[in-house]
């Protein structure tokens, strides 16, 4: 295998699947997903596409390999994340310039964040693994956590790494056997993670990789007989698709979907400070990560004052090259995706919202690659389609609002229920509200994320939960044994 490398400006490679501990050739040839940077519109790597086949090959191999791993100690599957972890840090500027080069993540928030928290996750997962007590006695029963089985992961393009490591390191630090298939918009970070997952020595057949459009291998990972589980991060739409393919076999799934998040703002805070962070946040990856607060919900006598100032954060972004270290935003992902959120924005204007940064134009200068400005709609109703549906782009609405309780019923108003954003200083206030927002995460007055917290979603956001000890039980089936002490 020829594996991408960040020094390569041009030339990529075609590579092959990992199925059974080997790389190998696609059954059949021929076929390539081909990257092209969002930021130039040209080819910067193929992959090989897989088929029918390789995704049966791929189950097949976990599937053998699974009663023999899912008996492995504590103490190898340790030693097999830990090498992976060195492995992959040794990598991580290659990663972090192939996630620029395949998505268009600026190079500083390449480097800090996308691919340093492949890194994050797999120190969590080798922290909870150690402690985590998988056995435990209920009077004479004894209650066993034990591995669910043959898992398919299928990630996103958005946080490759993210999304791929939060569920590769849990599964195998549970004793599950697995088959990946990541975005085709995104394979050439997570061939680097495969060259350290082989480089640790995972044994044959527990960790295996097919490459390939979601519309055909999603449906087949979904729907295989020896799949016991489907882990999957994607659109509400293409969620709801996979965990009707998998019903039929009553498959575990666990999806982590889209959201609509609210940033309920109260006249109490440091205005400037923010929603200057709101803003931010939202438009941070080109407003492409599922728990952007992309409503912004601001107490009516300060929201005036509040729309000039996010009007004049979002103008204020520096949108253009990603390799540029001072860029603040990229490219979208792709034609598909831009051509998406100009007509969402076409749709605010069409619908009386009233645009106060941005625009559906091309930011100046920028004539080629899938650039937005960031924009900002003031006025929104909750019942348009900018504040309903995800945009998944740097897309900001701005709903005033009255009190506390005209607050919670603007922010619960969604049929998505990701993450909620609350700032106060009254403490007491900020945490009453989160109590009642109908999420399964919620950030107070500016609070990062915390990698040990569960992710995931109420509503229409989903039904699993992904990092920390949350993400290994996502794994784990429970075993009750009556009599077993007596």
């Amino acid at each position: 295998m020829r594996a991408w490398r960040g020094e390569q400006s041009a030339t990529m490679k075609e590579s092959s699947l990992y199925i059974d501990g080997r790389w190998v050739d696609p059954a059949e040839p021929g076929r390539w997903i081909t990257v092209i940077n969002p930021a130039t519109e040209e080819e910067v790597g193929r992959v090989a596409a897989g088929s029918a086949a390789d995704a049966d090959a791929a189950v097949q191999a976990a599937y053998r390999t699974f009663p023999a791993f899912s008996q492995s100690t504590r103490e190898e599957r340790l030693g097999l994340l830990e090498a992976i972890l060195d492995g992959y840090r040794r990598r991580l500027p290659d990663i972090a310039a192939a996630m620029t080069a395949e998505i268009g993540i600026p190079k500083t928030f390449s480097e800090k964040v996308q691919a340093r928290i492949g890194e994050w996750h797999l120190e969590t997962a080798i922290k909870v693994l150690r402690d985590y007590e998988f056995e435990q006695d209920w009077d004479t029963t004894r209650i066993i956590r034990e591995p669910v089985g043959v898992c398919s992961l299928i990630s996103p393009w958005n946080w490759p790494m993210n999304q791929v490591v939060v569920k590769v390191a849990p599964a195998l630090a549970a004793g599950c056997t697995m088959v990946l298939k990541p975005s085709q918009y995104s394979p050439l970070s997570t061939l680097l993670l495969v060259e350290a997952i082989h480089e640790a020595g995972v044994p044959a057949g527990v960790f295996n990789l097919v490459n390939g459009p979601g519309s055909l291998l999603g449906e087949i990972l979904a729907t295989h007989p020896l799949v016991d589980m489907v882990s999957i991060t994607a659109s509400t739409s293409v969620g709801a698709a996979v965990a009707q393919a998998a019903a039929g076999s009553i498959k575990r799934v666990s999806q982590e979907l889209g959201g609509k998040s609210a940033y309920i703002v109260f006249e109490d805070v440091n205005l400037e400070k923010v929603i200057a962070a709101g803003v931010r946040a939202c438009m941070r990856n080109s407003g492409q990560s599922c728990n952007a607060p992309t409503r912004m919900l601001v107490a009516r006598p300060v929201y005036d004052e509040a729309v000039e100032t996010a009007a004049r954060t979002a103008s204020g972004l520096l949108v253009g090259d990603p390799q540029d270290p001072d860029t603040f935003m990229g490219p979208v992902a792709g034609k598909k995706q831009y051509e998406t959120i100009v007509g969402y924005i076409e749709s605010g204007l069409a619908e009386g919202a009233r645009l106060v940064a941005g625009g559906p134009e091309r930011p100046e200068g920028l004539e080629r690659g899938y650039f937005v400005k960031p924009t900002v709609f003031a006025d929104v109703n909750n019942n348009m389609r900018i504040a309903r549906e995800e945009i998944f782009g740097p897309v900001l609405t701005m709903i005033p609002f009255g009190d506390e309780d005209e607050a919670v019923a603007i922010a619960n108003d969604s049929e998505y229920g990701l993450s909620g954003y609350v700032s106060s200083s009254d403490v007491d206030r900020a945490r009453r509200v989160a109590r009642r927002l109908r999420t399964g995460m919620v950030h107070l007055n500016g609070a990062s994320t915390d990698m040990k917290a569960p992710f995931g979603g109420y509503k229409k956001s989903g039904n699993g939960r992904e990092w920390g000890r949350f993400g290994l039980e996502d794994f784990l089936e429970v075993k009750a044994v009556m009599g077993y002490r007596k």
